[in-house]
């Protein structure tokens, strides 16, 4: 069961905009995701390619190459509710009330920070217990 939370949190770290941080956490990463039986082989497989992309490359070209994918479409949005309902007024109360969730749940996010960002819903995943 902990392992889970630990693999939701790790891809929520993969899909975040690279920093520093995640740089140093690549070989953990790794190892936590390749050896995790509960994925399968092809998925292992896939993020173990995607980690060594990522050690592969500079942060700055890293950087560059986030924007590139998640920042210039809404196909390809982190943000979970421009999927759902995109710019209508259902979004905003839709946060509202995920923000609340989280804040009930002990999880308070830094100003500026959307509650329906694809890494912070995982992280928020990553310490909840499985009903």
């Amino acid at each position: 069961m902990e392992d889970n939370r630990l693999i939701l949190s790790m891809l929520g770290a993969l899909l975040d905009y690279p920093d520093q941080t995640l740089i140093v956490a690549l070989d953990e990463i790794r190892a936590e995701l390749v050896g995790h039986a509960g994925l399968p082989l092809d998925t292992r497989t896939a993020l173990s390619d995607l980690v060594d992309r990522l050690s592969a490359r500079p942060l700055l070209d890293l950087q560059e190459d986030y924007v590139d994918i998640f920042d210039r479409g809404r196909a390809t949005s982190l943000y979970l509710f421009e999927h759902v309902h995109g710019e209508s007024r259902e979004r905003g109360q839709a946060m509202v009330d995920l923000l609340a969730m989280y804040e009930t749940k002990g999880l308070f996010l830094s100003p500026g920070e959307l509650p329906d960002y694809l890494p912070v819903f995982l992280e928020f995943l990553s310490h909840e217990t499985p009903a």
